[in-house]
């Protein structure tokens, strides 16, 4: 198993950054793909962005591309979601979470989440 933990979150303006982390602790965080996704209250949980096991690979819903930067650190057990132009659309809280396979778009396909961290961002 991995365990996993969020940080980085906060409050900022429309157009502001944020980097959001996520530490892994117990199996080799290497041996994971990693997500990130988001959850606004009354909505559904919906994908951000992933990455594989050796960072080689990055995916990204419409609406963050070009904005938000996925990246990892497996020497560190370490995650990152870097978040640019935020916008108030992007308020939720954010999650991050891993699976033993493939990048997966769905929450259904991850095994191990973190509690999440809250992202506002004020118009």
């Amino acid at each position: 198993q991995v365990q996993l933990q969020e940080s980085g979150g906060g409050w900022v303006q429309a157009g502001g950054s944020l980097r959001l982390s996520c530490a892994a602790s117990g199996r080799t965080f290497s041996t994971y793909a990693m997500g990130w996704f988001r959850q606004a209250p009354g909505k559904e949980r919906e994908f951000v962005a992933g990455i594989s096991r050796d960072g080689g690979s990055t995916y990204y819903r419409d609406s963050v591309k070009g904005r938000f930067t996925v990246s990892r650190d497996n020497a560190k057990n370490l995650g990152y979601l870097q978040m640019y132009s935020l916008k108030p659309e992007d308020t939720a809280v954010y999650y991050c979470a891993a699976t033993p396979g493939a990048i997966l778009a769905t929450s259904e396909g991850y095994d191990y989440w973190g509690q999440g961290t809250q992202v506002t961002v004020s118009s």
